[in-house]
């Protein structure tokens, strides 16, 4: 009988922290839309549970990481990577990714033995069900059988189990760095007798769905959209930056990290000046 993979939390905790890091430094914040939901799940009996998202960088499990510590952090979290690049990174099979021999038939028997003990164990599993990189605004999504095969089979054992769309888009909107973000889409409960083949369609137009939501959302470029999860570095940087930060002490003026912050600030003061010249 497969077990669940064994998960060293001293490595987990340190490679949290260290996925942490790379946000703050790497993006200028992490956003989300969606998150009640998702987050109402963790509070809820909601069974056997499996995370699907659509793959189009080499982010994307260090997001399933960071999203399993925000929001899960009490149930254990597992991902399926190509075996052959697992071996590279051997330290990651201490913090709950596993090997799958990508393109053969041994490889899916044990991605689907793995995966259901996983969630026998009450874990979950996140998935990236593309199977290679896409961008985010392919269509249609072309997904592995392999998600439909182990919800119908986890649920034909349990009775059911949650199946969540999980979007992510990484634009540059107005600073230096670009934005994550991320937006959870309606849950597909998932039920005993449900066939595969005709799960798989339902599965691929729930993220389809989550995706277009998340770019119509994201093209309004408003933070105010989003719930904001963290902030990254802000500002240009380097000696610019250092510049105009020593530019504004020097002159006992505000100093601006963020590019639209100053843009914004002079609009404000633009609005206020042609308000008084309306009332006079």
């Amino acid at each position: 009988m497969t077990n669940a993979p064994p998960i060293s939390l001293p490595a987990l905790r340190f490679f949290r922290r260290i996925v942490r890091g790379y946000f703050r430094r790497h993006f200028h914040a992490v956003r989300i839309s969606g998150a009640a939901g998702f987050s109402a799940l963790a509070k809820s009996d909601a069974g056997p549970m499996i995370v699907y998202a659509n793959h189009s960088s080499w982010w994307d499990p260090m997001v399933s990481v960071y999203l399993a510590e925000r929001f899960m952090s009490a149930r254990q979290h597992y991902a399926p990577m190509d075996a052959a690049a697992l071996e590279r990174y051997a330290v990651l099979k201490r913090v709950g990714i596993f090997g799958v021999e990508m393109n053969s038939t041994r490889g899916a028997a044990t991605f689907l033995r793995t995966s259901e003990a996983i969630l026998a164990s009450g874990g979950v599993v996140w998935i990236t069900p593309q199977g290679r990189f896409v961008d985010s605004r392919t269509r249609p999504l072309e997904f592995k059988p392999g998600l439909s095969a182990l919800a119908s089979r986890v649920a034909a054992s349990t009775g059911w189990c949650t199946v969540v769309p999980l979007a992510i888009e990484y634009p540059f909107w107005d600073e230096r760095l670009p934005e994550c973000l991320l937006h959870f889409g309606e849950t597909v409960r998932v039920e005993s007798g449900d066939d595969p083949e005709i799960l798989q369609p339902r599965l691929v137009s729930s993220l389809e769905v989550a995706m277009n939501n998340l770019s119509a959302i994201a093209m309004q470029r408003d933070a105010q959209s989003f719930d904001t999860l963290s902030h990254g570095k802000l500002g240009t940087g380097g000696f610019y930056g250092g510049w105009q930060r020593l530019k504004a002490f020097l002159i006992r003026g505000p100093y601006y990290a963020e590019h639209t912050a100053k843009l914004k600030r002079r609009a404000d003061l633009a609005s206020s000046t042609e308000r008084a010249d309306d009332d006079v």
